[in-house]
């Protein structure tokens, strides 16, 4: 235990020396120009330079998540946007057409309609004939199908936010193993030695952290939709079954 509380006082000490060291060579030894064009530069900039600075190996790997968790999380978006419809004038338009032209009117209204509603009304219509319990069934059973394809893909996205994190820590871990191996080599612990070591490795887990926040906020966003879409279908399929059963008994 002593060990390990002494081996976290050398990297704490190491790492603050190192800052320090930075900041006084910055602040004495740098050029004019210099100083100039690093305060001119844009977050953007700065970013990608951090992002560079932070090697191949480790950042690779990080991007990647951050590329496929955002593609996938864009074409979800797409696909729960697409499928919201205007339940309330579906539903009107529904009991509209079954008053003017029986089952097959509301079929094709149903048809003619986008959205995973309208096409969860339609199977139901399609079993009309067959009984309104048969109706029933079907709304419910193709229900849960519509579900599972809303929920399709969202699983990827958590798991890029957990793996994000962990590459970066990783990565830090790597590069702190690295930077005591140059601290054994040199035989000495000079914040010089280590301070671009530790830098390199601190900022893949910036990189991780930030990836996994970003693609946080989607899946938080995308599973919003998903309730709000389920909540919407589940309702307005109480009111679809309610208007069946009414057309039922005329």
């Amino acid at each position: 235990m002593k060990k390990l509380i002494a081996l976290l006082f050398i990297v704490v000490s190491l790492t603050v020396g190192a800052g320090y060291a930075a900041y006084a060579q910055e602040s004495g030894t740098v050029q004019t120009e210099k100083v100039d064009a690093e305060q001119t530069k844009t977050f953007h900039q700065g970013m990608k330079d951090r992002f560079i600075e932070g090697g191949p190996v480790w950042m690779a790997p990080i991007l990647l998540t951050l590329i496929f968790g955002l593609a996938i999380a864009m074409e979800r978006i797409i696909y729960l946007t697409l499928s919201a419809t205007n339940t309330t004038k579906l539903i009107n338009g529904i009991e509209s057409a079954l008053n003017k032209g029986g089952v097959e009117e509301a079929k094709k209204l149903c048809r003619d309609t986008r959205g995973p509603v309208a096409s969860i009304f339609y199977q139901g219509l399609m079993r009309y004939d067959s009984g309104i319990e048969e109706v029933e069934k079907a709304v419910v059973s193709y229900g849960s199908v519509i579900t599972g394809r809303m929920e399709s893909g969202i699983s990827w996205i958590s798991l890029f936010i957990a793996l994000a994190p962990m590459l970066g820590f990783l990565g830090t871990v790597v590069g702190m193993i690295q930077a005591f191996d140059d601290i054994a080599a040199a035989g000495d612990i000079s914040p010089q030695i280590v301070a671009n070591g530790i830098k390199i490795a601190l900022l893949t887990t910036v990189f991780g952290l930030i990836v996994a926040i970003i693609l946080q906020i989607l899946y938080n966003y995308i599973i919003s939709k998903v309730d709000s879409l389920i909540n919407s279908m589940e309702d307005t399929s109480i009111t679809f079954m309610d208007i069946m059963y009414k057309y039922t008994k005329k």
